[in-house]
Formats: structure tokens, C-alpha cells, sequence
């Protein structure tokens, strides 16, 4: 399915960074090594790299990989992209100082558990984790998103999975979005922060 949709020309969210990443800038510290989880097209992991972070990131679409390379020689920057199923991905332990994972949603609430765990158990004592997504009342605005209630974030369950973290930021709102024909117009979404401790 992902195939399909990145073969089409051009960047299905866009090449430019989430504003979730723009948002929260001050996390994004250079010479922190970084995760980017099931990165796409590249537009978030490329833009940590031109903030000076040794970035890895990972996708399941051979075409957005090399879209997503594409656009790292594009703009200049070394990141280290690897094509991969995150039900398989090697969550190795304490690797990251950061771990982002932005529209991660296409996955069910069991195998949601498992990514979390992961990104969990390969941030580094003290490292920092953000994730961005949508509300179960992203379904009705319809401007991005999968069709499934159970795969939207809300911040009770979030809370609740990142309990263990001590929590930076955890806030749901509303806003137009803007990034590629992938996701645009108004929004419901949400952002957590959080770190592990030491």
C-alpha cells in the first residue's frame, strides 16, 4: 500500500519539517543522535540532520527510502536511511538521545504497543522522546489519517502508556496543517514529550 501511494511524483506530506518539529526545535540538539521512526519521504529526518543531528531513519517503502535520499542529497545533509518493517525493526538498546515519531498511525492498537515499547527500551537513560498524531476526532475532519478510531491517540492512553516517562508536554488541539496532499486542512492532533529517566 505505502508503495502505491509514494510512487506517485512528487512528496505525498511534502519536503518540508512537520511544525510539530518546528514546534519543539529546542529538542532537536545537535550532535544528539536521533531515530526517526517510520520516516517516509525523509521531510522530518532530513531536517534534523541540517540541525546538526546524526540521524537514523527507518521506513517499510523502498520508494520513499529513496525519495528520502533523494532529498538528503538534495538539501546536503548525511542521514542513514534504512529500509525496514517496523514489526521488525531492531530496537537496540540505549542507542538514541531522541527518538520522533510523526503520523506513525497506521497501525493497530496491539502492534502500536510493541513500537512504543521499543522506542522505550532505544532511547538512552535521559533521552528524550516526541510523538505526534491525531485524535479520534481527526476521523470526522477528514484531512489526513487513517479511517480507524483504535489506531488515534488520545491523552489518557497516552499517559498512561508513557507512565514510566516523566512528561514534558502532552497536549491535544486543533489546527490547519498544511504538509503536502497528504495531510491538509484542519486538524485534530496531538503532542507528547517525554523523557526517560536517568
Amino acid at each position: 500500500m505505502w508503495n502505491e501511494r509514494y510512487s506517485k511524483a512528487g512528496y505525498l506530506f511534502g519536503t518540508e519539517p512537520a511544525q510539530f518539529l518546528l514546534d519543539h526545535q529546542a529538542y532537536l540538539t545537535a550532535g544528539a543522535k536521533a531515530l526517526a521512526v517510520a520516516d517516509g519521504e525523509g521531510r522530518n529526518s532530513v531536517y534534523m540532520a541540517e540541525q546538526g543531528l546524526d540521524v537514523v531513519a527507518m521506513d517499510g517503502s523502498h520508494i520513499a527510502v529513496a525519495k528520502a535520499r533523494a532529498l538528503a542529497m538534495a538539501r546536503g545533509v548525511d542521514v542513514a536511511f534504512h529500509e525496514a518493517d517496523i514489526a521488525r525493526w531492531d530496537w537496540t538498546k540505549g542507542q538514541y538521545d531522541l527518538v520522533v515519531a510523526v503520523f506513525i498511525q497506521f497501525v493497530g492498537p496491539t502492534q502500536r504497543d510493541q513500537i512504543f515499547a521499543g522506542m522505550k527500551h532505544t532511547l538512552k537513560p535521559g533521552g528524550v522522546l516526541m510523538l505526534h498524531g491525531y485524535t479520534p476526532e481527526q476521523i470526522a475532519l477528514g484531512t489526513g489519517g487513517p479511517p480507524q478510531a483504535e489506531n488515534m491517540y488520545t491523552a489518557p492512553m497516552l499517559q498512561q502508556a508513557f507512565d514510566d516517562f516523566e512528561m514534558l508536554e502532552l497536549r491535544a488541539y486543533e489546527r490547519h496543517v498544511d504538509e503536502g496532499e497528504g495531510h491538509s486542512g484542519t486538524s485534530a492532533l496531538i503532542d507528547l514529550v517525554a523523557r526517560k529517566p536517568a
